[in-house]
Parts: C-alpha cells; sequence; structure tokens
C-alpha cells in the first residue's frame, strides 16, 4: 500500500460528473492537489456520511487548492445516481475494474455490511508531481479520516 512520499499509482477509470468520461489520474496532475477519497460503496450509511463531509467541506478544500475525487468500484450510473441524490458537487470515479483499487492495495470485503471486492476506506492527497504528500486507510469499514489533518496536508502543497 502506497504511502506519504511515495509516487501515486497511476490508473484509468472512469469519471462520473453528469457525463462519463476517461479519467487517468497522469493526466489530471495539473488539478493538484488531488485528494483520492476511496469508498467502499454508494448508497450506504458511513459512505453516505464521508462523501457529505467532503461535501460540506467543498468550498474550504477548494479554497486551499484541492480537487476531489470520489473513488469506488460502483458502476458509473450508480454513481451518478448517487452524486444525484445526495447533491455532490465534485466527481466520482467508477473503478469496476479494480485497477485503482488494487494499485493502492485497497481491495477488502465488507462481510458485515455484505459488501465483498470493494475499496477500503482511504484518503490520499497527491501532489502535482505525483507524490502523494498525505495518505489515510482506515482500520475498519466505519473509520473516517480526521477532515482537519487532511485539510492541513492539503495547505502544505
Amino acid at each position: 500500500m502506497p504511502s506519504a512520499g511515495d509516487t501515486a499509482p497511476d490508473f484509468t477509470a472512469t469519471a462520473v460528473a453528469g457525463d462519463v468520461e476517461e479519467f487517468t489520474l497522469s493526466e489530471r496532475l495539473d488539478e493538484a492537489p488531488i485528494v483520492l477519497a476511496f469508498f467502499p460503496g454508494a448508497f450506504t450509511p458511513i459512505c453516505n456520511h464521508q462523501m457529505d463531509a467532503f461535501q460540506l467541506g467543498l468550498d474550504t478544500f477548494r479554497d486551499a487548492g484541492a480537487t476531489i475525487y470520489g473513488v469506488s468500484v460502483d458502476s458509473p450510473f450508480a454513481l451518478n445516481a448517487y452524486r444525484d441524490e445526495y447533491g455532490l458537487g465534485f466527481d466520482l470515479v467508477s473503478d469496476m475494474r479494480r485497477s485503482a483499487v488494487e494499485g493502492y492495495g485497497l481491495l477488502t470485503d465488507a462481510p458485515d455490511y455484505d459488501l465483498y471486492s470493494v475499496a477500503n476506506r482511504a484518503v490520499f492527497v497527491i501532489d502535482g508531481d505525483g507524490e502523494i504528500v498525505y495518505a489515510w486507510t482506515a482500520d475498519v469499514p466505519e473509520n473516517e479520516p480526521d477532515y482537519e489533518e487532511l485539510l492541513a496536508a492539503i495547505e502544505a502543497v
């Protein structure tokens, strides 16, 4: 699993922002600092809370220069519905092929929630050179990152 100081694993997946388009991390580094917020599944209670926390802090994160992407293994269609349902103002990335999830060492099962082969909850901040400057991974699915610590990492880029 990559950590702060490592080069961010590159991946290609599908971005969802109303429209569906290809997303390649290395082609987005000009949007840095980039926040990749991995979550197990759309429409699940803890993930809803995590994505809502990013939405509530969106102006603050953007004022600090960050571009946020929520990443899950859900389909683009499910993520579009999720984005609309919860009024998310940031893009979501559909990693159905699990290239990002596997590249970041996050493939997991959450049998208590009947979720299998999903992303573990994690957050990475990536600078314009493609270096990970902040990495957090949940010990259990119920954990969320310290959003103030995350903001400090973004502001340090």
